[in-house]
């Protein structure tokens, strides 16, 4: 169960980069919408750190985003 946690929170980090890049903004700019440091925010979206509830849903806000969008779980092939 831990893996698949472990697997599901890498997801969100991932959608969060994907639409980030989509945007055209860097780490630095969410970082300060965040008010933590760019190295900070890098380590949320490579998924060294867990996102707080409350960072997702300012994170969905800047990138104009539904949060669901943010925690999609893409479809795996077998």
């Amino acid at each position: 169960m831990a893996d698949t946690i472990t697997e599901k929170l890498q997801t969100i980090a991932s959608n969060i980069r994907a639409k980030r890049l989509y945007r055209n903004y860097s780490q630095d700019y969410l970082g300060r919408k965040l008010n933590i440091s760019q190295n900070a925010y890098s380590k949320l979206e490579c998924g060294y750190t867990k996102v707080s509830f409350e960072k997702l849903l300012i994170i969905a806000d800047v990138l104009n985003v539904d949060v669901a969008e943010l925690l999609k779980m893409q479809d795996k092939l077998n």
